[in-house]
């Protein structure tokens, strides 16, 4: 039996994250002047209102609605709130939604509601689940309000730094894990509210797995590293590339302007998104300012494709996510549980790159306080790293409270773990699986890679 130390959030815990979350949204709203509220259409982004007004409608069905049974605010708006209701281009239909004002009203009186209803009321195990579940779920937007920010090349949020923090040695080379018995997922009873230890559904049931020994690289593949790969001319290697890969070079769309108008165009990826040659070197577009290429930084806005395609070139392999989530966290059967790659402590800056900091400007090789056992850098935050593996449930699942977490993605995605420098460190954990779609390089990927 593995040694599980882990306990329920106090009331003035919980109520401390919810306060900082309230906190992150407001700003990443308000910092916005009127007329950028009205983001050009993108698949990959939603409008900050739709966001804003999201996020509170989900703590009124998953808190008030299910727990008190009381009716929602205005339940006009409901199915305008909620995603599964309401088509996505549908959210750029200002006419249908209230205006800033009006959606921060809202915004505002949910959280009222909530802080009351945790300091009034006795905390149960399930309420605890509850209210940490709508919490992390807003943490999920308030990443995707920052990455919708770098879409559409607004300003960088106010708690951006763009500096470094955590200073590391060069370092590098692969670490040899050994062959044998690794735990897979979270400890914790498979009935979602019986566990004090929070986790998704897609993190459970835990399981015993035998993997043999594997190499893998201490370090994320940095800038530099994939820029060898564009000036190569790898891009238009097709023998580099997947079916899938060549398939996405010839249809791949990006947002262009176009005769005043934002359209989707199609284009012929030559190098990664947001990288240009310009003034006679690589630049890269961070948010709204074009910086000269960080070499020594992790690569970011790669496709799983991409990532497929550099290994190809550099004779290497992607993780499936077993290897990778023993390579972060090495727990073993009769061994105490490791959350993160450093122990449970909760992450730090100087840990991991996380919550919207220096935005993955810092060299490969900082962070060294966060290295798990095995020497590996940067396993949390920074940037999610693609694996091998598609997004599929573990022997056991069981549906959580809110059944689309995780069915809707189930086989045709693919899984990337570890966070990104935009993830929130109160939601991210080394057993945390996050799903995208092999094609998707408009959030924080990157990836590290494996021996042959």
């Amino acid at each position: 039996m593995q040694t599980v130390t882990s306990r329920s959030p106090t009331r003035e815990e919980l109520l401390s994250e919810l306060a900082n979350t309230r906190r992150r949204t407001r700003d990443l709203i308000t910092s916005l002047p009127e007329e950028a509220l009205n983001v050009p259409y993108h698949r990959g982004v939603n409008p900050p209102l739709w966001e804003m007004g999201h996020a509170a409608f989900f703590y009124e069905v998953f808190v008030f609605n299910l727990l008190d049974g009381t009716p929602s605010i205005d339940p006009s708006m409901d199915d305008l709130w909620d995603s599964f209701h309401v088509d996505h281009q549908d959210r750029w239909c200002r006419e249908l939604f209230p205006g800033r004002e009006a959606t921060l009203r809202y915004f505002e009186t949910v959280y009222d509601r909530l802080e009351e209803r945790i300091r009034a009321r006795p905390l149960s195990e399930q309420e605890r689940y509850l209210y940490r579940y709508g919490i992390f779920h807003q943490n999920m937007h308030v990443e995707s309000l920052i990455w919708c920010r770098q879409t559409v090349g607004y300003p960088a949020p106010g708690s951006c730094l763009l500096a470094r923090t955590a200073p590391g040695e060069p370092g590098g080379g692969d670490a040899e894990i050994p062959g044998g018995r690794w735990l897979i997922g979270m400890p914790g009873n498979s009935e979602y509210f019986a566990t004090d230890d929070f986790a998704f559904d897609n993190e459970k049931p835990r399981f015993e797995i035998e993997l043999p020994a594997f190499a893998i690289s201490k370090l994320a593949v940095s800038r530099g590293e994939f820029l060898a790969f564009v000036e190569d001319g790898g891009y238009q290697k097709p023998e580099l590339w997947s079916f899938g890969g060549r398939r996405w070079l010839d249809t791949e769309t990006d947002v262009a302007l176009v005769h005043g108008c934002r359209e989707p165009m199609l284009r012929t990826p030559r190098h990664p998104l947001y990288w240009r040659w310009h003034d006679s070197q690589w630049q890269e577009r961070v948010f709204d300012q074009w910086q000269p290429l960080e070499l020594e930084a992790p690569v970011l806005h790669v496709s799983y494709w991409e990532a497929e395609a550099w290994c190809n070139w550099a004779g290497r392999r992607l993780p499936t996510e077993f290897e990778w989530e023993v390579a972060a966290l090495g727990n073993r059967p009769e061994t105490p549980f490791r959350r993160f790659p450093w122990g449970n402590e909760a992450p730090t800056e100087v840990r991991a790159d996380l919550d919207g900091g220096a935005m993955a400007r810092n060299p490969v090789y900082d962070y060294p306080a966060g290295d798990s056992a095995f020497g590996c850098r940067q396993m949390i935050g920074s940037t999610w790293e693609w694996t091998s593996s598609q997004f599929f449930p573990y022997d056991g699942f069981k549906v959580d409270m809110y059944p689309f977490m995780s069915t809707l993605q189930f086989g045709d995605h693919k899984v990337t773990r570890g966070g990104s420098c935009a993830t929130s460190s109160c939601l991210i954990r080394g057993t945390y699986r996050q799903a995208y779609l092999p094609q998707r390089n408009d959030v924080y990927t990157g990836f590290r890679t494996c021996a042959l």
